[in-house]
This record gives structure tokens, C-alpha cells and sequence, in this order.
């Protein structure tokens, strides 16, 4: 995920406390119904324990605002300096990522000390009259932490999937069983239109700069593929027929014994169950609701089935900037994807922004005069644009204030963990 501010903050904003403030407040929410034992868990590769996460949005802060600003700064303990660092070699050395589920020590409690002081440390400087740079650092470091909130909640949900008992992290939900809206192509005429942040509010460095690209005329579909539609791509054989995967989704669905999404499992009798943040839910009460949790190969693979594509991050994006950025987002509390409003507007897709991630066919690369910051900050993005596949929107699991049409997620084609679905797409005239 992208980690690097290219903005800028007004100084002397009175609201900046107060969004960090609910930004640190609302990640101590996710980290609540957790027990230290469930901190501790790394149940995958790509996930980290939600007690490193407490400690490394600390981190951050420390490393990045307090120590080169606030004076007379203390490190809290000189071994997070390194401990909790993630990937920044420029800082110096840091543990293997597979080992975050050793940390015993320090103890939660420390953490929590932790996360204390460098709150108060960041407190301090926002009383003193901090320059802009500080407090565009304070807004990098809580669209930092709020990346991690989201992770917090697709980590945790991949470990108690993991765990044979399968425990509950949220408290049972009403059915999402309905009717989903029709399936409606949008058309767009394409032609020059302008792509990235435009400036005028927080961006990583990925979504700068802002440029021109040409559209050929396409379609967009009103609403994401819901769970009944990518059944249907099963029961016709889709895990069963290399026609429709590329031939490395073909290989890792082959070695992977792949059959379905991650956490849908088949019952004896035949039927279907998926795992939630609420526990096991029949697939009868939620196919009118998105599918998730697919990898890339799995989107591409069912877009060749049903005789589309997916939509490039280019046709996404400009359909998205005159969309509201509303919708179902960690800050609704539901924490799974839900069927469309039946009231959504004809002339623009629904489902948008929140529910899932959605794959774009478009390689994650640089835009034209791309250039990372300098120092350590600069480190995070350029490193990961090779072997990438952009996704745009959000989930069930981003903050709505961390989102935005500018956004580009990204993750290497085989990544299942996130909320991430299908939105299908078609050229102009053929669908």
C-alpha cells in the first residue's frame, strides 16, 4: 500500500488534533474485541499481528514527525527504533516480516504506553505552532494509520478463519438476503480526459501527476458481481477450464488447489457457507451481495466468462470523480460487502466507493513525472511497481475519509486476503 503525501496542509487548521485524535481513537475501536492472544497472531504471508500494527503506526509517528521535530525528543524505548520498523532500509535494519508473531515482548501493555507517548509528543508540537511540514507529515502519518486499520481488520479476519474454531469478531448481523439491482451497462464515450490527484487535497505520490489519457469509448457495469452471478461461473466449470486463465492464474489455481473464493466452503449436503466478520453465513442469504476476496487471476478469469474484461484504472477513475465518495466503509460498521441500493442513480454506477476493491486490468506503474520524495519517505512506492495490478474504491474495511477517486491500491495477482471483487467492463458498442 502506498505510503508517501505529495500536498499540502494548511497551517494553524483547527481540526488537525481533532482528526488525529479520532484517526488513533478509531484503530484503538478495531484493536477492542481482540484479546493480546488474538494480537499476536500472523496467519499468512501477507499479514502481520495486530499488535505490530498498534506498535508500527507508533512508529511512524516517532520516526517520521517527533524525532526530527520536536526538541529534546526521547525515543521511547531506542530498540522500537529498528523493531518496528517495516521495509525503510535508509533507517537501518529490521526483523523478517515472518517473524511479527514472535514479538512476546514488548508486552501489549508497552505498546499501549507506547502509543500514548508519541501522542502526547504529537500533541506537544501542535500547541507550539508547527511549521506546514510537520503538519503534512501528521497527515501523511494518519492516512498511514489508516491503511493500517484496514489491515487490522482483513488480518484478523484471516486468522480466525484460520483458527479451527473459527471465533466471531463482530456480533451477528440481519441477513443481506434480497434482490440485487439489474445488471445495466453505462456507456462512455471516452476521448481526452485528465487522470490523478488534482492537488487540491491529500494524495500519495502514486496518484501524481495529474496527466492526460485517451479513452477509446467503453462500458461500465452499474453494479459489482455478486456472489449468485460468480456461482454460476463455478458451477459452469470456471476452477475447471483453462480457456478462460491466464496461464499463471491456471498454474497457481492448479498448485493452490483453488475451487472457489477464499472463506467460501462447501457443506456436505452441497450447499455453500462463507466466512464473515460475523461468523459462517449461508451463501443463501448473501448472494445478492458482492463477491470478495478473489484474486486477480479469479476477476480477469470470470470478466473472460461472462464475454467482458475489466475496466482499465483509467476508465475507472474518470468515472469515479463525479461520483459522491459514499458508501459502504469501515466507517458503517457492517464490515462485509451488501447488496446495491434499490434507488441507485440510472445515469451512474452504484457501488462505487466501499464494499470491495476493484481489480483493474492495469499493471501498477508510475505516472508520467513520477518522481518519490527524497530520503526515507521517498522509499515505499517506486520499489513496488513491478508485478502489481492496480485496485480502486475501497472496502467494508477503508476509512471514509482515507478514500478517494485518485487512489490506486495495489497488489500482486495472487492476493486473496483483502476485500477485493469484480466490476465488469466492455468496449463501447459490444457488450
Amino acid at each position: 500500500m502506498a505510503i508517501l503525501a505529495a500536498t499540502s496542509f494548511a497551517v494553524g487548521s483547527p481540526s488537525l488534533a481533532h482528526r488525529f485524535q479520532a484517526v488513533r481513537d478509531m484503530t484503538e475501536s478495531l484493536a477492542r474485541p481482540l484479546t493480546a492472544e488474538d494480537m499476536m497472531v500472523q496467519s499468512c504471508p501477507e499479514a502481520s499481528p495486530v499488535k505490530w500494527h498498534l506498535a508500527h503506526t507508533a512508529w511512524f509517528f516517532e520516526t517520521f514527525v517527533l524525532r526530527p521535530y520536536l526538541p529534546n525528543h526521547q525515543p521511547f524505548q531506542p530498540d522500537f527504533l529498528w523493531l518496528f520498523n517495516s521495509y525503510y532500509k535508509s533507517l537501518g535494519g529490521h526483523p523478517e516480516k515472518q517473524l511479527r508473531s514472535s514479538f512476546s515482548r514488548p508486552s501489549l501493555q508497552q505498546i499501549q504506553s507506547y502509543r500514548s507517548y508519541v501522542e502526547s509528543g504529537i500533541a506537544q508540537l501542535l500547541t507550539t505552532g508547527a511549521s506546514s511540514e510537520i503538519h503534512n507529515r501528521i497527515e501523511l502519518g494518519m492516512h498511514h494509520e489508516q491503511q493500517h486499520q484496514e489491515l487490522i481488520a482483513t488480518d484478523i479476519k484471516h486468522a480466525f478463519w484460520s483458527n479451527p474454531l473459527q471465533p466471531v469478531y463482530a456480533e451477528p448481523r440481519p441477513a443481506c438476503a434480497g434482490v440485487s439491482s439489474p445488471h445495466r451497462w453505462l456507456d462512455y464515450s471516452g476521448g481526452l480526459v485528465e487522470i490523478g490527484n488534482r492537488g487540491d487535497a491529500f494524495g500519495f505520490d502514486n496518484e501524481f501527476s495529474r496527466h492526460p489519457v485517451f479513452l477509446q469509448p467503453f462500458r461500465l457495469a452499474s453494479r459489482l458481481v455478486t456472489c449468485a452471478e460468480y456461482l454460476r461461473f463455478m458451477v459452469d466449470g470456471g476452477y475447471r477450464r483453462p480457456e478462460f486463465w491466464l496461464s499463471d492464474g491456471w498454474d497457481t489455481i492448479q498448485s493452490l488447489g483453488w475451487q472457489a473464493p477464499l472463506y467460501w466452503k462447501q457443506t456436505s449436503s452441497g450447499s455453500w457457507e462463507i466466512f464473515t466478520m460475523h461468523g459462517l453465513e449461508s451463501l443463501d442469504d448473501l448472494r445478492s451481495t458482492p463477491v470478495c476476496h478473489l484474486s486477480y487471476y479469479e476477476a480477469d478469469a470470470y470478466a473472460h466468462w461472462a464475454g467482458c474484461r475489466l475496466p482499465t484504472e483509467f476508465e475507472w477513475e474518470h468515472v469515479a470523480q463525479n461520483v459522491p465518495v459514499t458508501g459502504n466503509l469501515l466507517d458503517t460498521g457492517a464490515l462485509h460487502p451488501q447488496a446495491p441500493p434499490g434507488d441507485t442513480n440510472p445515469h451512474q454506477p452504484a457501488q462505487v466507493f466501499g464494499d470491495v476493491w476493484e481489480w483493474t486490468r492495469s499493471p501498477y506503474v508510475a505516472y508520467p513525472g513520477y518522481t518519490p520524495a527524497p530520503g526515507a519517505l521517498g522509499e515505499y512506492n517506486g520499489k513496488f511497481m513491478c508485478n502489481q495490478f492496480v485496485l480502486r474504491g475501497g472496502s467494508v474495511a477503508t476509512p471514509a475519509s482515507h478514500i478517494r477517486a485518485s487512489y490506486r491500491n495495489f497488489f500482486a495477482p495472487a492476493t486473496r486476503w483483502q476485500f477485493s471483487g469484480i466490476r465488469l467492463a466492455a468496449d463501447g458498442g459490444t457488450a
